[in-house]
């Protein structure tokens, strides 16, 4: 009888353990509003099928979760321009609806997550404006020269603040997160970019929401900019760590051991925003082609080292030499990029230097001068920074076709210019190299 009855007991829990792990539990909901969409995150004891669709008159979304219970809380849409209300119910006492009362018309998309580092399952639900859903689908033009035939345009930096939204970035031992460090630095860059005349910043993140890595290489190139800047302020494993560093693409391999493991964490960042990083796409694809076919990994390298020089005034760096790593967001195939870690926030005293806004502005202000210095000697065609004469310091190897080619002039102004009657060069010499001028003027 004992037996018996421990059987029975042992059934009955067992029953039970079942019937609750086929309960799947929405135990948080959380809302991450941008520019041009909303992502709406529910978090779950366990994974879901669902279904999504849309109804209009008026214009809702729906999703259905098969055996699941909602207790969250809902989250605050005073300052939602998509969703006006958000609303659940049981069917058939089992499965769960929610719906979202939508203030315009929008194209959603759904998917699931598995755990990952602290994040459980997750069922993530982005909403799409319309009308920046159509933008992102019309083919860009990238173009290198003036905006109006004969008018200098701005040279544009493409700002982009690490992580964002669902992804915090690396969590110092302060709590302070990654995220909103960066997009300090990242703001009180932009301000410094737009006060210069001749220049104009574009914010890839401008508030704490969630940007692919293929998004931000993307919104880069919409922007037409002349140079990619990626602000960062990883961790490592080593809490000993300590100084700034700054990257540029290598396709074949990094070039140090805490090079290595930094692009691997910053790689895996989209597997919380919920990319597939085994979809080799098209745009990676063509990158790994035309990257070699321009002068774009040059140009990264020079303006690395005009970084490094400007950082150096303001804080320790972790490697005196621009490193190399397979950082995805690099991997713009027609724009200098350049990844900056700024200090470890895994580094007690670094995380609280970078907790202070004065260094935030330093560093900020070292990175701008980077900028400056790297334009100043490499305007691109076409802009207000172009329009002064250069100067390049012949080093070894330069040919005259070779910096007629960058600096996208000819070789007889070159030489006219510097009143040259060869085309040899002497290592060490200055040459002027005559300002851009359009064609037809």
């Amino acid at each position: 009888r004992t037996w018996l009855r421990s059987g029975l007991l042992l059934t009955l829990i067992l029953f039970t353990v079942i019937a609750q792990a086929q309960t799947v539990t929405v135990k948080g909901l959380r809302m991450w509003p941008a520019p041009d969409h909303t992502r709406l995150v529910f978090d779950l004891n366990a994974p879901v099928q669902h279904t999504l669709f849309s109804l209009a008159g008026p214009d809702r979304i729906v999703i259905d979760m098969r055996s699941s219970q909602f207790i969250a809380e809902l989250p605050n849409l005073a300052d939602n321009k998509l969703i006006n209300q958000i609303r659940y119910a049981r069917r058939s006492n089992k499965d769960l609806r929610v719906v979202l009362d939508l203030k315009r018309q929008v194209k959603p998309k759904s998917f699931v997550l598995k755990p990952h580092r602290e994040y459980g399952h997750r069922l993530v639900v982005d909403l799409v404006e319309v009308d920046a859903a159509k933008k992102s689908n019309k083919p860009k033009t990238i173009r290198r020269d003036s905006d109006v035939q004969g008018k200098p345009r701005d040279v544009i930096i493409a700002i982009d603040a690490g992580h964002g939204g669902d992804d915090p970035g690396a969590i110092g031992r302060r709590g302070t997160r990654e995220k909103d460090v960066v997009l300090s630095i990242a703001r009180y860059l932009k301000g410094m970019v737009n006060a210069q005349p001749g220049m104009k910043a574009v914010m890839i993140r401008d508030g704490d929401y969630y940007v692919s890595l293929k998004g931000r290489v993307k919104k880069a190139r919409d922007a037409q900019a002349d140079l990619f800047i990626s602000i960062h302020a990883d961790a490592f494993r080593d809490r000993r760590a300590k100084g700034s560093s700054v990257y540029v693409l290598s396709e074949r391999g990094a070039s140090s051991e805490v090079a290595k493991f930094l692009a691997t964490s910053e790689n895996k960042s989209d597997l919380i925003g919920g990319v597939n990083l085994d979809d080799k796409d098209d745009l990676l694809r063509m990158v790994l082609v035309d990257m070699l076919k321009n002068s774009t990994m040059e140009d990264s390298n020079h303006a690395a080292r005009h970084m490094i020089k400007g950082l150096r005034s303001v804080t320790p760096l972790h490697k005196s030499h621009v490193e190399q790593a397979g950082f995805r967001v690099l991997k713009a195939p027609d724009i200098p990029s350049i990844l900056i870690e700024t200090a470890f926030i895994s580094n007690l005293k670094e995380e609280q230097k970078l907790r202070s806004k004065k260094h935030q502005r330093k560093l900020a202000r070292a990175i701008f001068k980077g900028a400056l210095t790297y334009f100043k000697n490499n305007p691109p065609p076409g802009t207000m920074l172009a329009m002064k004469d250069r100067q390049h310091r012949i080093a070894s190897g330069d040919t005259l076709s070779h910096l007629a080619q960058r600096y996208q002039v000819s070789v007889a102004d070159i030489r006219k210019h510097n009143g040259m009657k060869t085309d040899r060069l002497q290592v060490g010499k200055v040459l002027r190299i005559p300002s851009f001028v359009t064609s037809g003027s």
